[in-house]
């Protein structure tokens, strides 16, 4: 199958390894993997923070990009749910029913990377190998809006190698939540300071998540305490073999 990879603005510019795990990752499964280089931002920054009217063209942009495309996935659960939830809506605010039309029409062929994997392939096992003690952190936009499920943690099970540990209160939000870290930042201090300790107690060399964003606020905090604990992508983990460990 022809997959176009929506790598989302923050992978691009922060964390390239993630697009490359995933283009690896699909390519090991038989897949061809193609970059629109039109892609642009998917707009959740701007309409999470009141700039609703300034994300439409965006909308635009990210429909006209992926038009052609058989399927669109992208490592990012944030950026899926800002195109599921709020897509459609960001269209009909300003009356183009056309676009809220084309919306409708894209949405089905628009996935989270893990998600690609369970849901559409049915794939659980990708012949990984990654032997590390991991806890992985469901971000909430893939469990609360995506209802991602077990899913990740389906395919971590099946990495070779792997010591995969259950994350105490896993459900709990790092206190990332985009702007929210910096215009609330005691209560996201506080937040984060959970989950870190959370991470902390399972003993895990590794804490992993389908987030960047979340992994990038967690990631802060270890460094800074100086834990050894790293942060890696799940799609760096399902890219790593014997032979090449991605992360």
């Amino acid at each position: 199958m022809r997959v176009s990879l929506f790598i989302t603005c923050y992978n691009d510019l922060l964390f390239p390894r993630t697009g490359i795990a995933v283009v690896n990752v699909l390519e090991r499964l038989g897949h061809t993997v193609e970059f629109l280089p039109e892609q642009t931002c998917c707009g959740q920054m701007h309409y999470n923070t009141g700039y609703q009217l300034e994300t439409v063209p965006l909308v635009r942009k990210f429909v006209e990009t992926f038009a052609g495309a058989d399927v669109i996935c992208s490592p990012s659960a944030s950026c899926v749910a800002m195109i599921r939830d709020h897509y459609e809506k960001a269209a009909q605010m300003v009356g183009d029913t056309r676009l809220a039309a084309e919306v409708l029409q894209l949405l089905p062929r628009v996935y989270e990377f893990t998600e690609l994997l369970t849901k559409k392939f049915g794939i659980e096992a990708v012949g990984a190998y990654y032997p590390h003690r991991v806890t992985y952190h469901p971000s909430c936009h893939s469990l609360r809006l995506l209802r991602l499920g077990d899913g990740p943690l389906r395919l971590l099970r099946n990495v070779g190698g792997i010591d995969l540990v259950e994350l105490p209160n896993a459900e709990e939000c790092c206190g990332f939540g985009g702007t929210f870290a910096v215009k609330n930042a005691e209560t996201s201090s506080a937040m984060l300071a959970d989950k870190v300790r959370c991470v902390l107690n399972t003993g895990a060399e590794v804490c992993t998540a389908g987030n960047n964003s979340c992994l990038m606020h967690i990631f802060g905090s270890l460094h800074r305490q100086r834990t050894g604990v790293k942060t890696v992508h799940i799609a760096e983990i399902l890219a790593s073999t014997r032979e090449r460990e991605a992360a």
